[in-house]
């Protein structure tokens, strides 16, 4: 009976969601409205970081399939989940053609670049391509989804053929689509810098937090009595050495970025560290790499800690405030001369928190909570 269990979400946590949810578009409304300089970085920043969320949720599960993992099935349901908020994050972006002036003015500037740079970052261009590739995630997310189900009514080898062949072509297709998106919506904040590590960096981060979303939802199901006699110590000991090894390597990127930059010392590749170690932005700067990398690393290094559910729920919180810390120094160092975290900053991201929650919880409702027959 327990592999046909049913996530089904608290009156009480669903109205906190809408009420969060609703006050944060009433916020985004009122921001548009007093400072657009402000906010529109604002919803690229939490935009990203939702479609990232997605994302990470199907690069576990592509992984999953193409490794031929036994562990993870008990939880594909999760990551299934997260990727299901993928439409609605991608619509989020997609506004973001209407704040262009606000975020990308100055490259869009021909003046100030070659002809062919001016041509790839027009407009047309530029939403052309997040246009395709995000309707491109959403079309193997909406496959890998329907196979998935398909698997638990009936149990035929050519729907896991298809899973795997999905798989297999999503993450060719995403290591591609990725790699540009992450130029495009965040590299090209900094006019004319560019990092040839950049996108291993973005994914490094992306990955990372899809695995702390993860966990911390198989952590919050467990407390809530589903997954019971499902979900063991060893999946959560997984769940944590994946943890471990991937804030190592985001820390490893985040390392060979800035001693390569340092080192080599370009103007044009130096400009993006000289404006967030200034005097304002040093500190942010420190704990960014303290919350994504030596917490974690500390935190995590002990066998006892990966296999401790409570441990792993406070350091995936930990982890998910660090991506969007992360993000907030890749966002508005660029936009922004100095730091500064306002109210309608937190009701915005509350706002998109919210969403995914409800998404996520709507998905996780549709089906059993363990894949059958896999």
């Amino acid at each position: 009976m327990i592999r046909h269990q049913r996530f089904v979400v608290g009156d009480r946590a669903r109205f906190i969601a809408w009420t969060f949810a609703i006050v944060g578009a009433l916020a985004v409304a009122a921001g548009l409205v007093l400072d657009p300089q402000r906010t529109w970085p604002n919803l690229l920043l939490n935009g990203y970081y939702m479609v990232a969320l997605a994302l990470g949720g199907m690069v576990f599960i592509a992984l999953e399939h193409l490794c031929g993992a036994s562990w993870s099935t008990d939880i594909r349901r999760v990551p299934e989940a997260m990727m299901s908020a993928l439409p609605i994050a991608a619509l989020l972006m997609v506004m973001l053609f209407f704040g262009r002036e606000w975020l990308y003015a100055a490259d869009r500037a021909v003046a100030h670049t070659s002809p062919s740079k001016a041509l790839y970052l027009s407009t047309p261009f530029f939403f052309g391509r997040m246009v395709v590739f995000i309707a491109i995630w959403i079309a193997f997310a909406l496959a890998m989804r329907r196979a998935s189900l398909q698997q638990d009514l009936r149990a035929l080898p050519a729907h896991h053929r298809h899973l795997v062949r999905f798989s297999g072509a999503f993450i060719v297709v995403f290591a591609i689509s990725f790699s540009l998106a992450s130029f495009d919506w965040l590299m090209t904040l900094t006019r004319d810098w560019s990092s040839t590590i950049f996108a291993i960096y973005a994914f490094a981060g992306l990955f990372v937090g899809g695995l702390a979303a993860i966990t911390l939802a198989v952590v919050l199901l467990l407390e809530r009595g589903y997954l019971k006699d499902v979900v063991t110590e060893e999946h959560l000991h997984d769940l944590g050495k994946l943890l471990f090894a991937f804030s190592i390597f985001w820390a490893y990127i985040w390392f060979s970025q800035y001693l390569l930059i340092w080192y080599g010392n370009l103007p044009d590749e130096t400009q993006y560290y000289m404006a967030r170690t200034g005097t304002r932005w040093t500190a942010l700067f420190l704990v960014n790499l303290v919350v994504n990398w030596v917490v974690p690393f500390l935190v995590l290094m002990p066998r006892e800690t990966k296999r401790n559910p409570n441990v792993l729920k406070w350091i995936s919180i930990v982890i998910l405030a660090g991506r969007w810390l992360d993000l907030y120094l890749a966002v508005m160092p660029a936009v922004t001369p100095s730091p500064g975290v306002r109210v309608l900053d937190l009701l915005i991201a509350s706002g998109y928190a919210a969403v995914f929650f409800l998404l996520m919880a709507r998905a996780l409702s549709q089906a059993p909570l363990v894949p059958a027959r896999n």
